[in-house]
């Protein structure tokens, strides 16, 4: 359901321009300086045990909110599946819920903070380069964790209710779960690839850096400029095949405003990037051919940046957010989220 972006870290021959800040916020490192030690997937596993505990009692706090408001009927997800209304006979549903909204909740704020650490800081941050360098990786991988888990439980509640034949249908829910096309009826038929596409780029993306220093530095860093498809892979995934969401109103709408920031972070980084090889010079210093090409696509991409921007103001001020309409109070749906 939701994007893991890939860690971000400095790399051999990143230099930035002349007049840019080091990566550490500290003086410039001397030949007597210690060279820090290369960051390990083993090392920030470790480190991401305080943030995976914190994502956890969300999740936690997620997955008591969705069952209150199942319970008085508040939620939407009564509406557009009304046999859910038991909360208890599908808690591993919700609980896939509560895990989804986390992973979303957590791939935002990796998002936000690579998007810091790749372009011009802002000032008076009170957290170093390597804190927040480091934060960002272990905020990666919890996402990772959150985002498995969020569909490991929705293939295990495929399962559940139809314990009698649990052989076949384990295969049956494994397929419609992580098999792009397996899941054949209703807005699933393209929600559910959406999100699969998500999880399966997150995956590469997101340990790529720790092998970086074997398929070289400069291939890692295009790869890695790819997150952010992922990332908007599972925002659309949400609001496709989010129950909370379906309708809409104030919660999409929300959830439509809090891109906002990610837009303007990704336009000041694509305006003001820390490389200057990534600096968009006048059309006439540009080279022929190769250049003026690059050139141009860098130009287009801060253009889109800007009209998706618009659009997500638009939508937000507006109130059209994409959602259906809800039913009314004295008609019951037969709505079924396939």
């Amino acid at each position: 359901m939701n994007p893991p972006p890939a860690p971000t870290g400095s790399e051999p021959g990143d230099a930035p321009a002349p007049g840019d800040a080091p990566a550490s916020g500290g003086p410039p490192a001397t030949g007597t300086d210690r060279r820090p030690a290369r960051p390990t997937l083993g090392s920030d596993l470790k480190a991401s045990l305080p943030d995976g505990l914190v994502a956890l009692a969300v999740t936690a706090a997620v997955f008591a909110l969705l069952l209150a408001r199942i319970r008085s009927r508040e939620s939407s997800t009564v509406s557009v599946m009304p046999f859910m209304a038991d909360a208890e006979g599908f808690w591993m549903y919700f609980l896939s819920q509560a895990f989804g909204w986390a992973a979303l909740l957590w791939a935002w704020l990796t998002v936000l903070l690579g998007l810091l650490l790749s372009g011009p800081r802002p000032r008076g941050l009170p957290v170093s380069g390597p804190r927040l360098e480091r934060l960002h990786r272990t905020t990666s991988l919890n996402t990772i964790a959150l985002i498995a888990a969020h569909a490991l439980l929705f293939a295990a509640e495929l399962v559940r209710h139809d314990t009698a034949r649990w052989h076949s249908r384990l295969y049956t829910a494994f397929v419609e779960a992580f098999v792009p096309g397996g899941y054949d009826s209703g807005t699933g038929q393209i929600a559910i690839p959406v999100g699969q596409a998500a999880l399966y780029l997150a995956l590469p993306l997101g340990l790529l850096f720790y092998v970086r220093h074997r398929i070289g530095p400069r291939t890692w860093r295009v790869l890695h400029r790819f997150v952010i498809v992922v990332y908007v892979l599972s925002v659309w995934h949400t609001l496709l095949y989010g129950t909370n969401v379906w309708y809409d109103g104030w919660f999409r709408t929300a959830v439509w405003l809090l891109q906002l920031p990610v837009a303007a972070l990704l336009l000041v980084r694509l305006l003001r990037p820390a490389r200057r090889s990534e600096r968009l010079s006048r059309p006439g210093l540009a080279a022929p051919g190769r250049g003026r090409a690059a050139w141009g696509l860098r130009f287009g991409g801060r253009l889109a940046v800007v009209a998706v921007a618009l659009a997500i103001l638009a939508v937000v001020v507006s109130g059209r957010d994409g959602g259906r309409t809800l039913p009314p109070a004295d008609t019951s749906s037969t709505h079924q989220h396939d």
